[in-house]
């Protein structure tokens, strides 16, 4: 009963000091807010920044007797033949892909090596965490990546990469130890 009767004294209190608030701005004395007004509109007005000036534009003439026509395309100076590697160089079509050439090279790391009948392995962890047993000659990586060397530090291969002109090149690139 006590909590009931605090509830209701308090929430009277509250009520009773919002009406008093209420009846403190009823005041119907508005002398301050006309002298505001009076003050504003005696203010002289500011001056306006004229228009700046607008500059003519030179203008062109297009003349198409010595120029490419724009909507077609560019001829090339050499066919993608012709710049083609004179070696031959490209991936094995044929060969049958290793489970590590689905991933890219940044997404592997190397955790660890070890040493089994004379082989030297390393081991390699992808992205969802499945480690893989890899030695010289493998490939892995997505550009054809066939390893080369082995150590207990790092893995070098020997990637295939477009050269940009239709042939392939010859890239060197390693994964190295993550502790």
């Amino acid at each position: 009963m006590k909590r009931k009767s605090s509830t209701v004294a308090q929430r009277s209190l509250l009520l009773s000091l919002v009406g008093a608030l209420l009846v403190g701005c009823a005041s119907r004395d508005m002398s301050d807010l006309h002298s505001f007004i009076a003050e504003v509109k005696a203010r002289k007005a500011g001056d306006i920044e004229p228009l700046p000036e607008i500059k003519q534009i030179e203008t062109f003439v297009y003349n198409a007797e010595q120029r490419r026509n724009p909507f077609r395309p560019v001829p090339q100076e050499h066919e993608k033949a012709e710049t083609a590697d004179a070696d031959g160089l490209s991936p094995d079509p044929n060969r049958r892909r290793e489970e590590l050439e689905s991933y890219s090279l940044d997404s592997m790391r190397m955790v660890g090596t070890l040493e089994q009948s004379g082989t030297m392995w390393a081991l390699v962890r992808t992205q969802d965490q499945t480690i893989y047993r890899v030695k010289a000659g493998n490939y892995m990586g997505r550009n054809h990546g066939q390893i080369t060397r082995i150590d207990e530090n790092d893995i070098e291969l020997t990637e295939i990469v477009p050269n940009g002109q239709g042939g392939y090149r010859e890239r060197q690139a390693s994964l190295a130890l993550k502790e």
